[in-house]
């Protein structure tokens, strides 16, 4: 088995948050700048677009709500032309003490993620309710597919800045998620964690 890693790095301005996604080397060392997006905060209806730079020249996916303010809404992730590619949806329920979301594909994939620690979990519960406090917990998923493979990890890396590191991996049968649809699922788990 072989894997694909990327560093996805958050920049907060005041109204939007930056996402910058590098692909990884063996030896962890960044490479150029693969996909940028900006989300707004405070959006009525959660829409992300990826661009190939800073400028936003050249789309190349997104994401979108199917609804407005909705707490288990399902995502569509689509190519630049609007052809679905995956779809995510949180598990209001199940996301109570874990949060968990699922991820499927148009090829018939299906993938539960969750965070991978149960007391990190419930420490974010606890500080969510006295406050945000500046904590650095690691903060980690994995979403694994029915047969128990994991299909990807995104894992919270210790730094002033939100910096996460995406990993997917190629299966035996060398199927691979895209890597649209894990970095749009990695965003989603930044910004739309707390709702």
């Amino acid at each position: 088995m072989t894997e694909t890693r990327f560093a996805l790095r958050q920049k907060i301005t005041l109204m939007v948050n930056r996402y910058e996604l590098y692909p990884l080397a063996d030896d962890g060392t960044e490479g150029p700048l693969m996909a940028f997006a900006e989300q707004k905060r405070m959006a009525f209806k959660e829409q992300v677009t990826f661009y190939t730079d800073a400028a936003k020249t050249d789309p190349i996916f997104g994401f979108k709500a199917r609804t407005r303010m909705d707490l288990a809404a399902t995502y569509d992730v689509t190519d630049k032309d609007g052809n679905p590619i995956g779809e995510f949806r949180k598990d209001f329920g199940k996301s109570l003490l874990r949060s968990t979301w699922h991820l499927s594909t148009p090829d018939g994939l299906t993938s539960v993620g969750q965070e991978r620690s149960q007391g990190v979990a419930i420490a974010r519960r606890v500080l969510d309710l006295v406050g945000e406090l500046p904590i650095f917990l690691r903060f980690h998923f994995d979403f694994t597919a029915p047969d128990g493979q994991i299909i990807l990890t995104s894992e919270r890396q210790r730094s002033l800045k939100d910096r996460y590191e995406l990993t997917v991996p190629k299966l035996e049968s060398g199927w691979q998620l895209d890597w649209r649809v894990a970095t749009a699922m990695a965003v989603a788990l930044d910004a739309l964690q707390g709702r």
